[in-house]
């Protein structure tokens, strides 16, 4: 999970107590290059990304860094014109979108060896998909939109996003997952318009049905989390196809684990498809959204390019996309 106030719960690690340290060299510029290429290309994925605002909180071994913050809280010292600091309290492997000290939400980012995405191009590209994260909770009337799902049942921690019960090992659910899933990686591979149009309807016509046998709930559920987490997946794909022609610094480009972003560019579609080829609802449970969401995305992009100009106005579900376009 890489939102919101859930992740809370794994901050209690531990407090360093030394005093707060400059910012390493090599972070630092990888924040830089995260701000240098937000700042070229995110109003080419979706319009007016740009006026989010775009907090980082860097979590390194003894310090945290916060940067682009409105209003940082008294317990961060200025370093320079930049960063704020403080000593360690969030986990070093962190990855994770909330509002951690109030709105706006902010990015709390373990530095990239600390990471799933080890190294710094992922890193700086998996930025963007948590800052897809601000842009969906900087829409006005999210957070009603939220509790209005009213699938929380009393937990206001927010781990009701991570530990709803939806029935993943059910045998009809999860059989009909896998059809689903399958259908989805057959139009996505289909290069012939014709033939993509027949498996495309099919898919969405399946689609309707799989939900339609899910309580009231569970379908909620699902939908937010494809239209949250599966769209920022989407989302980070398509920002790595964009920043192919990207030009980064000579600092950055200078880091030991340095990889092009041309190089890096078609990496991310394919990890996603190879995930949607074998992922399996009753082992990877809600895991699953995300390589499921992205291809939908991928799919909605040719079946109907202009979805995005609805995604913010009809929050929390995607549904409505595939059946405005095949109602006929």
């Amino acid at each position: 999970m890489r939102f919101l106030l859930a992740i809370l719960l794994f901050t209690t690690a531990c407090y360093a107590q030394a005093a707060p340290e400059q910012i390493l060299s090599d972070d630092a510029i990888r924040i830089h290059e995260f701000y240098r290429l937000d700042d070229q290309i995110q109003n080419q994925i979706w319009p007016n990304w740009s006026q989010t605002p775009t907090p980082v909180l860097l979590v390194t071994p003894d310090t945290e860094f916060l940067t682009h913050h409105p209003a940082p809280p008294q317990d961060f010292k200025k370093m320079n014109d930049e960063f704020f600091a403080r000593p360690r309290k969030f986990s070093t492997a962190f990855l994770a979108t909330f509002p951690a000290f109030g709105p706006p939400s902010v990015i709390v980012v373990g530095e990239p060896k600390n990471t799933n995405s080890k190294t710094s191009t992922p890193w700086v590209i998996t930025l963007m998909h948590e800052h897809f994260h601000q842009l969906q909770a900087a829409q006005p009337g999210y957070y009603r939109a939220v509790d209005a799902l009213g699938l929380a049942r009393g937990d206001n921690t927010g781990m009701w996003m991570l530990n709803y019960p939806f029935p993943y090992n059910k045998p009809e659910v999860a059989q009909g997952f896998t059809q689903l899933r399958d259908l989805l990686f057959a139009a996505l591979n289909e290069k012939d318009e014709g033939k993509f149009h027949g498996l495309a309807k099919q898919y969405v016509e399946a689609r309707k049905k799989f939900f339609a046998q899910l309580a009231l709930d569970d379908h909620k559920y699902l939908s937010f989390q494809l239209w949250q987490e599966g769209i920022a997946r989407y989302t980070e794909v398509k920002v790595a196809e964009a920043a192919a022609k990207y030009q980064p610094i000579a600092e950055y480009s200078a880091l030991a684990d340095f990889e092009a972003f041309d190089t890096y560019a078609p990496k991310p579609r394919q990890y996603a498809l190879n995930e949607l080829k074998q992922v399996d609802l009753a082992k990877s449970g809600r895991l699953a959204v995300y390589p499921f969401g992205a291809a939908e995305g991928f799919l909605l992009d040719r079946i109907n390019p202009s979805w995005k100009d609805d995604y913010f106005k009809q929050m929390l579900s995607t549904d409505s996309y595939f059946v405005l376009r095949f109602k006929n």
